[in-house]
Formats: C-alpha cells, structure tokens, sequence
C-alpha cells in the first residue's frame, strides 16, 4: 500500500490530469468544447462521518441526521430534528476530524439515495456515518451548480444505476468517487446557476398559483354548497319566480325519510361467489367505488335490504370520526348489491330529491350536526338512526331544489375542470424544470462563453 501511494505520488500533473479526465468513449454525452468531463472525486474529497454509536443519541443538544433528515432539509429547508449528540461529543468529532464546512455538500446514501444538501450555514449539527455522504469542497465547482447537478434526471439515473443495494438503494463513497459530472469553467458555473435559479422562480411562481387552485379545491366546493342551502344559490331565481325564503321550511331528517336501515353483518369476502356487498371504502367523495368489491357467501339477502337507485348510504360506524356521515347517492345498478352493517340505508319521501338530500348531508352544514352527534365507545364512533332523523335543515320547493342541484353541478363541474387544470400545470412545471435541468448541464442554457478558458484548465490548477 505505501509502495502505491509512493508511485502515485511520483505521477505528473499531466498524468494525473489523465487520470482525472473521463475518457471519450465514457463521457454520458457531448458537452461545449470549453467543459470536460471528470469525476466527483476530481472536484470534491469525497468522505462520511465518524460512527456515533445509538447509545450516544440524545433527545436534545447538537442536531444529529439520518437519511430521512436530510431529505426532509433538501426539500424543506427545514426539519423537526428527533436525535441529537452531547455538544462534547461534537467537539471532540470537530478537533479531530472535522466537521462540514459552509460550501460543503452532504449526499443522501441509503433508501432514498442521491439527495443534496448545501452547508450553507455555521449552525452545528452531526450526521450518520454511511447514510450520508460528506463532499468536502476543492473550490472548483460552485456548490449550488453541484447542488442542481444532483437534482437533475441525468445524475438521478446515474446514481440509482450504480447502486448497490439488493433490497435498499445505496449509493456509497465509492459510487460516488466515480461518479462522472459535466465540468464548466467557473464563471459559466455561475451564470448557470443563476440562470436556474432565474427560470426556476417564475415557475415557482406559476406553481404557486396553481397549487393554490388545487389546495383550495374542496374549501370552493364546500362555499359552493353552504351558498347553496343557505339560498343564495337561488336568490335571482327566487326573484325572477316571485317566491321567497319564506317558502323555505324548517324540517327534520325524519320527516323526509321513509325508510332507515342497517346493512348486513354477514361476513363478506373477496374469494366468496355470492351477492356483492358495498362497505366504508366503497363510500368514496361523490360516489360510491365499484372497483374493491367484497362478496356475501350466497344470494340470499332478501330485496328489501338491497340497494336500489336514489338511495342514500351513509356511514354510520368508523373509527375515524370524521367519516362518520359521510354519504353517496346510488346510482342505477345493473345487478342486486347488499351492504354492509357500518352502512346505513336511507330513502326518501316525494317531499325531497335524493340528489339535494345527499348534498346537504355532505355540506359543512349536515357534516357538522352528525360530527356533534356522532358518540364515541371503545375508540369506535357511531350515529344511530335516532340520532339521524333529528338532522335539521331547510326545505325548498320541489322545483327550487332542482334549480340548486342543477346550479351546484354545473359548479362542481367547473371547479373539478379548474383543479385537473391546475394539477396538469403542476406536473408540466415539474418536467420543465427537469427540462431546465438536462439543458443546463449540457450546455444548453444559452450562457456558454467558448472563449473562456478551458475547464482543462482549471482541473489541472487542483491537481
């Protein structure tokens, strides 16, 4: 070993420079004539920490990471930080091997690998040895062009083909001392990141805009529907009709329904060959889930303890209370269905259209009288039929029912058109900046000087 690093200490700049230098039929791609390619060993000294045994995490003092924190860092630039070490500990670490330094990168290495964080900041903190990758910097490449370099679908396929876990992703000090990376001369270094980082704000702006779309999707449906049953919905077709809130009737639950029933506790299955029964998780946000059916044993549940078109299911039992009364109108059905006992069934008199019914029961209104009704025992939250028909709410005309269910669709309609919109601008950002990324390092950005010196060049001044 000494005989080696005596022969390698004997190698010329030029040799070294070789060394350092991806040769031509290895290079990923082409890149301007003023780059080169090299490798991450080239611009960085490439390390980990030193091991901190489990006995030694603390649940306060210097900030200690794993994997998990460094991501969350990466992506926050923040984190609720769970293990810590002694601050003695940490200085001992510092004196005697060091500790990373502003400009510095740590690499995620385990599980979800290949994750960059800049030190960018004197604030101490530790880090676990073999999770984390600690690339210590030569000056030779800008740590926010690395920083983006990482990021990019160029270094992500890179890092993952070189992994070598079986079962858990790893990328190690050796994949990453080999790890080949486009080099540009300094100054480009930094009109890149700039560039980036320019191209990156206004689409963080736009993604901002239209998160906020997204994000606001169900707070707009549930105005949409509080508008709806309070009247304002209606108000010029009130008006333009001669009719008042005067004609809307105060009622309860119970005086619009004629039927309220429980579903079967027969054991269903997904093997069985009998009658198809809906359950909680077919009670989906609008309407009812056909696609993770249980089945009963047989066909034996008798017609009146079916569902049929324009009933109502409403969950009745769940642990989670805020899905107790969460409800879905049934559609036409092509075969008998059976449902299951944390269901109950409702139908309605002429007095009222299921179709209004199932949207005020899904209103803040109706969610909020059968939250405040919902009793609580043994962790398991229910509201019984009882408790049901003495939900109150306000009756319109058959005819001004129609109107409101009419307007609320053509509403939610809308907005579900605005949120797939915005969703859709959500992912073409995401694969622009992954565009901007690819372009950037391969030159592509329109910032090259090809009169520059060679990053040749400046490889060689750090050997």
């Amino acid at each position: 070993m000494a005989r080696r690093q005596k022969r390698e200490k004997k190698l010329t700049v030029e040799e070294r420079l070789e060394q350092a230098l991806v040769p031509a039929e290895e290079q990923p791609y082409s890149v301007p004539e003023n780059w080169c390619w090299t490798y991450i060993k080239s611009a960085y000294e490439v390390t980990s920490s030193k091991r901190v045994h489990k006995e030694d995490w603390l649940s306060e003092g210097i900030p200690f990471y794993r994997t998990r924190e460094l991501v969350k860092l990466s992506n926050q630039g923040y984190v609720d930080n769970e293990l810590f070490i002694s601050d003695e500990l940490y200085r001992t670490f510092k004196a005697t091997y060091g500790v990373p330094q502003i400009g510095d990168l740590l690499i995620s290495g385990v599980g979800t690998i290949g994750i960059p964080y800049i030190i960018d900041s004197e604030n101490p903190f530790y880090f676990k040895d073999g999770n984390v990758i600690w690339l210590k910097s030569k000056q030779l490449l800008n740590p926010k062009y690395t920083y983006y370099l990482y990021k990019s679908n160029y270094m992500d396929n890179m890092i993952h083909s070189m992994s070598s876990g079986t079962t858990v992703d790893t990328y190690t000090i050796v994949n990453a001392n080999a790890t080949p990376i486009p080099l540009p001369p300094s100054h480009e270094q930094q009109r890149i990141v700039d560039r980036i980082e320019n191209l990156f704000a206004k689409l963080d702006e736009a993604k901002e805009k239209a998160q906020a779309v997204v994000d606001g999707f169900e707070a707009r449906k549930a105005a949409i529907l509080h508008k709806a049953f309070t009247g304002e919905l209606t108000e010029k077709w009130r008006q333009e009709n001669g009719i008042t809130l005067d004609n809307w009737n105060l009622t309860s639950l119970s005086e619009v329904v004629s039927d309220f029933k429980y579903g079967t506790s027969e054991k269903s299955d997904y093997n069985n060959s009998g009658m198809p029964v809906f359950r909680i998780p077919n009670v989906t946000d609008g309407e009812l889930d056909f696609s993770d059916m249980k089945y009963l044993k047989d066909w034996s549940i008798f017609e009146e303890s079916q569902i049929h078109e324009n009933d109502i299911l409403i969950i009745r039992s769940n642990g989670s209370r805020n899905l107790v009364g969460k409800s879905v109108l049934v559609p036409k059905l092509n075969q008998p269905y059976a449902y299951a006992s944390f269901l109950i069934r409702i139908r309605v008199t002429e007095k009222i259209l299921p179709e209004y019914l199932v949207r005020y029961l899904n209103s803040s209104d109706g969610r909020c009288q059968m939250f405040n009704k919902a009793k609580s025992s043994a962790g398991i939250n229910n509201i019984n039929s009882k408790e049901l028909g003495a939900i109150i709410l306000r009756l319109p005309t058959i005819y001004e029912q129609k109107k409101i269910v009419g307007i609320i669709d053509s509403l939610f309609i809308k907005e579900q058109q605005a949120k797939e919109t915005a969703e859709a601008v959500l992912d073409q950002i995401e694969a622009m900046k992954k565009s901007i990324l690819a372009r950037a390092f391969r030159g592509e950005l329109g910032t090259n000087d090809p009169a520059e010196e060679s990053a040749v060049e400046m490889l060689r001044q750090v050997l």
